[in-house]
């Protein structure tokens, strides 16, 4: 019987979303005879230890169920690739740059592939500034409304949509909250869409369209907030730029195995918002979603994640 350790829970903001993602693909795995063991990083002090942990239970495959914090920025797989542990997923160099909403903005626009107009803020240049006309340069910019993110965070995590120049220092206030460095964007009006990969190949596009307001943390994980159509009803044109687009974005930020390209869609132009190298595997969650509109269920998906992950990692070559 083949030994899997699924990491999940840890200690960012999106712990509680790990902790059901870790929890689902065990789950499907035990029913597929592997012999399932759960280890929570953040019970462990330091990565040492929890390397320990895992070299203790002797597994076949690390399966990496984390999401945000240090599970997906690159810092664990690190440790896992020193250790020479096999785990699913990303390579750290590839983690730690398509976790950088900014950095990967950089290298994904170098592709040709639209993006929306967007400033980074390292330090909180509003927190000196009582009077919302000084700061009016960043809408001159990006207009009203505009998007502010934390720049290193998922989930929604942090998340506002700024509508007036007044709401837009308090917006600022509570993304760094999450994280030393905060993204403005320019808002996209228009469809939500994701494209999940696998292999390096595109799964079917899917789009999401929640049923008040925007797609925010509640709206993405409380059930009957939020439909879903996959495939995404769009011309057969735009479906098959967003494939492209997010095949060109998943490989010039060199990740490898699966993982999803978020985009918005104004006047059938796809922009590009960001790489998840390490989505949702909850019942709600999008790649599984994907993977059945192309016929593939999720115990099929889940294995062919640990089998594409037995592969050298080009990082490592």
């Amino acid at each position: 019987m083949e030994s899997i350790v699924i990491l999940y829970g840890g200690i960012s903001p999106e712990r509680d979303v790990s902790l059901v993602s870790g929890t689902e693909v065990g789950r499907v795995l035990a029913e597929a005879d592997y012999k399932v063991s759960y280890l929570d990083p953040g019970d462990y002090p330091d990565l040492a230890l929890l390397i320990q942990a895992i070299r203790e239970l002797k597994p076949s495959m690390v399966f990496n169920a984390l999401h945000g914090g240090s599970g997906e920025n690159g810092q664990l797989a690190a440790a896992l690739e020193l250790a020479h542990i096999p785990f699913t997923g990303s390579g750290s160099k590839a983690s730690t740059i398509a976790m950088d909403k900014y950095i990967a903005k950089l290298v994904v626009g170098a592709e040709g592939i639209p993006l929306a107009k967007h400033i980074l803020l390292r330090a909180n240049l509003l927190e000196d500034y009582n009077d919302p006309q000084d700061y009016s340069t960043f809408t001159d910019t990006l207009g009203l409304p505009l998007i502010v993110k934390p720049n290193d965070a998922g989930s929604s995590v942090g998340i506002t949509i700024v509508h007036e120049l007044s709401a837009l220092k308090p917006a600022v206030e509570d993304a760094f909250r999450y994280c030393s460095s905060v993204l403005l964007e320019e808002y996209i009006e228009g469809r939500e869409l994701t494209v999940s990969i696998l292999d390096g190949k595109a799964l079917p596009v899917v789009e999401i369209r929640p049923h008040d307001g925007w797609y925010d943390y509640h709206n993405k994980y409380t059930k009957g907030k939020t439909e879903y159509l996959a495939p995404a009803p769009i011309d057969e044109a735009t479906f098959q730029l967003c494939q492209l687009y997010a095949e060109r974005a998943f490989f010039a930020l060199g990740c490898t195995v699966y993982g999803r390209v978020d985009f918005r869609l104004r006047a059938n132009r796809p922009y590009f918002l960001e790489v998840n190298t390490l989505p949702g595997m909850t019942s709600l969650s999008l790649t599984p979603m994907a993977a059945r509109a192309a016929g593939m269920s999720f115990p099929e998906l889940l294995q062919q994640i640990i089998k594409l992950s037995r592969k050298p990692n080009v990082e490592e070559t």
